[in-house]
């Protein structure tokens, strides 16, 4: 299958040879190979490769029109993260593409494969950076003047990886050409790892969002300044981490403080600032603001007794996601058509999993009632945010480890070419369907 030598031609790229993880940041050298890479793959194929004024890729086969089935994910990176999440999608719908065309497949109406940049956030800090500015959920203004740890603006480094960022902004002519979405992800959990099955089909993306969360207090020395003088940021940034831990417990939740800047960051200075960034995820939109609100109120009780400020400011928050009934119901019918397959050994196409990597935790029950597993996820997806503009749908296939953004990430590749299979299937029958008809 021809997936299995594009994803050994893209598996060395912006990996780290010590952790086997990935550092692929959206305009930074790894990114840019990989796009690179994607863009080579496509037009190997004769597929019409386009960049929009946002920096996403469109590869289209057949001429750009109305109607258009289209299918994706994404190539960039969370820092030292897994093969599979974002190029498993873009890889497999390549190879689709092959099949398909093994097949027979002609298309009476266009097929098109995006690659969404800043999906993960992992420069510049809002995920789905892509997606959101071509659906109009971010301002063009604000998405220039996004930073990255080393101060680069997402303007700068746009224009030095030689787009125009004073272009960026809503795309409804591009969105009003695609008649459905389908994105192939990795599953984010393991509760796939528990059935026969090797791909399963999304429910519902649960609502989620990222806070900053500033403490400003006063530097001063580490070894003169008494503790009863000291406006000491550290002590309620600490506080709130566990909070955030308690109250995601309280609400059956998901609250991480996962990255954090200290200024000055010295070993024998007091710090005068801690930034800090609080990713939450619950079941409902209620429970989500219930946490956070939650942990607001637990930072600004805990600034107040150490004499510091703070202020948490929201950078980006997608509601529920429910994807449409009708177009995941066929979606899980189109799949189920083929028989599951036995679950194989382990096969290493890059760094293998660990027995202690591997982990049950992070995933959902899934409802088996049409056969296939219909599954939510607590991640967020660039479908996600063209749902509530596009009918949109999600494929997972299986991850026996359970786990995502780490090297342990991991598919079998007998399960990757069952994804590669289903996904052509779905875009078969999706191509076949009357216009406007996807999601019925």
């Amino acid at each position: 299958m021809s997936f299995d030598r594009m994803w050994a031609d893209l598996a060395p790229v912006g990996r780290d040879a010590d952790s086997g993880g990935y550092h692929r940041y959206t305009w930074a050298g790894a990114d840019t190979d990989a796009r690179a890479w994607f863009t080579g793959e496509a037009a190997a194929r004769g597929l019409d490769v386009r960049t929009d004024r946002n920096g996403n890729l469109w590869a289209w086969w057949g001429a750009p029109g109305p109607g258009a089935v289209a299918t994706g994910s994404h190539l960039d990176s969370v820092p030292d993260g897994g093969a599979f999440d974002g190029p498993l999608g873009v890889a497999s719908a390549l190879a689709a593409v092959d099949e398909l065309r093994a097949r027979g497949v002609r298309p009476a109406r266009p097929l098109v494969l995006a690659v969404f940049v800043e999906e993960e956030g992992g420069r510049f800090g809002v995920p789905c950076l892509g997606s959101r500015l071509t659906a109009g959920e971010i301002s063009p203004e604000r998405a220039r003047g996004l930073t990255d740890a080393d101060g680069v603006t997402w303007a700068e480094a746009m224009e030095g990886a030689g787009h125009d960022p004073d272009l960026m902004g809503p795309d409804p002519d591009t969105l009003a050409l695609l008649d459905v979405f389908v994105e192939l992800h990795v599953e984010q959990g393991r509760a796939l790892e528990d059935t026969v099955h090797p791909v399963g089909v999304a429910s519902a993306i649960w609502p989620h969002g990222r806070w900053r969360m500033d403490f400003t207090g006063r530097a001063d020395h580490a070894g003169t300044t008494r503790l009863a003088d000291r406006n000491d940021p550290m002590l309620p940034f600490a506080h709130t981490v566990l909070a955030a831990r308690a109250l995601a417990e309280e609400h059956d939740a998901r609250a991480t403080v996962a990255r954090s800047v200290i200024v000055p960051n010295g070993t024998n200075a007091i710090p005068s600032l801690v930034n800090a960034w609080l990713d939450a995820r619950a079941d409902s939109e209620d429970t989500l603001m219930a946490v956070v609100e939650g942990v607001r109120a637990q930072a600004e009780a805990a600034a107040r007794e150490h004499g510091v400020g703070v202020a948490m400011t929201a950078e980006s928050l997608t509601p529920l996601v429910s994807f449409t009934h009708g177009l995941r119901d066929r979606l899980a019918a189109v799949v189920g058509t083929r028989a599951p397959d036995a679950r194989g050994p382990v096969l290493p196409t890059g760094r293998p999993p660990s027995p202690e990597g591997a982990s049950r935790g992070g995933g959902f029950p899934p409802s088996t009632a049409t056969g296939v597993p219909i599954l939510p996820t607590g991640a967020g997806h660039d479908a996600g945010v063209l749902a509530a503009h596009v009918p949109t749908a999600m494929l997972y296939v299986r991850n026996p480890t359970g786990v995502s953004h780490s090297p342990q990430e991991w598919a079998r590749p007998d399960d990757c070419h069952a994804g590669v299979l289903a996904l052509a299937d779905v875009l078969q029958d999706l191509l076949a369907r009357p216009v406007g008809e996807a999601a019925s």
